[in-house]
């Protein structure tokens, strides 16, 4: 089986695709969706932020998606981390194939990764690697079992793309009223930070590893 592996370049999931393609010893990875020249029976489209041409997706048997909703609820941007600010503990992540109109492809499984609820940005993004590492191994292993994919039914939504001012904490309120945002904010690249009498602070999380 011919397959491919797409992410964006200079962002987090780098590292896990590329031990994603160790673990599929016949897959190549890419970075840009222009220099996939050849026909692949998989694409795997993971945690890449470009919008693929439909004369490219033609090409391929399959270009797999993975996004952390139960679609069609949860389209759109960072939905992991929409919904544990939310509170939810138990994330569906859905495998479906990529089509022209955003998140809206139809849908050949979906999984539930389940979080303690103290797990901070780093150990969010590393249990949501491990799990579409997961996705993409049982999908081939068992390609006879889910190569038929369901239309997407039911009620629609969409997240909207998170800006830094969503890291924006209210003074006013509790660390533990505002823990789930303290848990999805990126100390380097979209730190918290509160407003105060004109000023503006900036917080540093993390987890105390020695403390017991």
């Amino acid at each position: 089986m011919n397959i491919a592996i797409l992410t964006s370049p200079n962002q987090w999931f780098i590292p896990w695709a590329k031990t994603l393609r160790t673990q599929l010893p016949q897959a190549t990875l890419f970075f840009r969706h222009e220099d996939i020249g050849e026909e692949y029976d998989i694409v795997f489209i993971l945690s890449y932020h470009r919008i693929i041409p439909k004369i490219e997706l033609d090409k391929h048997q399959h270009n797999l998606v993975i996004h952390a909703s139960a679609l069609p609820r949860g389209k759109g941007w960072a939905p992991l981390f929409w919904q544990v600010l939310e509170g939810k503990n138990s994330i569906p992540f859905t495998l479906f194939e990529a089509s022209e109109k955003m998140d809206d492809g139809a849908i050949y499984m979906q999984k539930h990764l389940q979080f303690t609820g103290y797990e901070l940005n780093n150990a969010l993004r590393e249990k949501q690697a491990k799990i579409t590492q997961s996705i993409c191994l049982e999908f081939i292993k068992n390609y006879n079992q889910y190569k038929v994919p369901q239309t997407q039914s039911g009620n629609e939504s969409i997240y909207s793309k998170r800006t830094e001012r969503d890291s924006q904490l209210d003074p006013d309120k509790t660390l533990r009223e505002q823990f789930n945002l303290l848990r999805i904010v990126n100390n380097e690249e979209y730190p918290a930070f509160f407003e105060l009498d004109g000023h503006r602070y900036t917080l540093r999380i993390d987890l105390d590893e020695e403390y017991k």
